[in-house]
């Protein structure tokens, strides 16, 4: 699993011209699935997002209560090492990685962590105003 965090003023998500989800002063997760993860991964996943210390005075979300945006983004496991067209072999198929994305959202949830997301399958319009900017990649 793959998570790009970004520290956020605001960031929303609309699909055919509905707003799903929107946060302010919070975190954006771009949200990545391999073949390889589990419902372990997933837990293991929202606890870093949770606690990962990239908000002011080196607190988580879960000192602050920050809002947590969540999206679905295959495309993190695009790879162009060869040629121009990048491939998508690692990505998970949508059936595998949809489960794996709600649980992530769902584990956030448990630990009390308010989180929007975004609409898994769709073509989504992600919007955000960067702070600072901060951005960590999260592999596991």
């Amino acid at each position: 699993m793959r998570a790009v965090v970004q520290t956020v003023g605001q960031a929303s998500v609309t699909v055919d011209g509905e707003v799903v989800g929107a946060i302010e002063n919070g975190l954006l997760v771009l949200l990545g699935v391999t073949h390889t993860d589990t419902a372990e991964t997933a837990q293991t996943m929202a606890r870093k997002v949770h606690e990962v210390r990239i908000l002011d005075g080196e607190r988580s979300a879960a000192d602050t209560g920050a809002p947590i945006l969540v999206v679905s983004q295959f495309t993190l496991y695009g790879d162009v090492r060869k040629g121009r067209r990048p491939s998508w072999t690692a990505a998970a198929p949508a059936e595998v990685a949809e489960p794996l994305v709600t649980a992530v959202v769902d584990a956030l949830r448990e630990r009390g962590a308010k989180v929007e997301t975004g609409r898994f399958r769709t073509h989504m319009l992600v919007e955000s105003t960067n702070i600072g900017p901060q951005t960590l990649l999260l592999d596991l």
